[in-house]
């Protein structure tokens, strides 16, 4: 990775469930010493946002699809937890 991947996490109002997965995120990466743009939004705004990836809850999925989205996105069950964030997007920013 030359540049820092910009990575946008998205709920549905852009305020709690992301902030809190962009924190958890946040940690991820500390973890494995990666530096990344962190920022969150709602998923209307998440279709004109700059990202690389995106990260966000399972239940969203179906309103994800309704956007021409040309990036990778990430589906959580649980956007709080470590271990899922660390399985599922290590691999997507291995491939940035």
């Amino acid at each position: 990775m030359s540049k820092k991947p910009e990575i946008l996490m998205v709920c549905g109002a852009g305020l709690g469930s992301s902030f809190a997965c962009e924190m958890n995120v946040e940690d991820v990466l500390k973890e494995q010493n990666i530096e990344a743009k962190l920022s969150h939004c709602d998923i209307s705004t998440a279709s004109s946002t700059p990202a690389d990836v995106i990260v966000t809850g399972a239940n969203f999925e179906s309103q994800f699809k309704q956007y021409d989205i040309q990036i990778p996105i990430i589906y959580l069950q649980r956007m709080v937890d470590k271990n899922e964030i660390r399985d599922k997007l290590l691999p997507e920013l291995e491939k940035l």
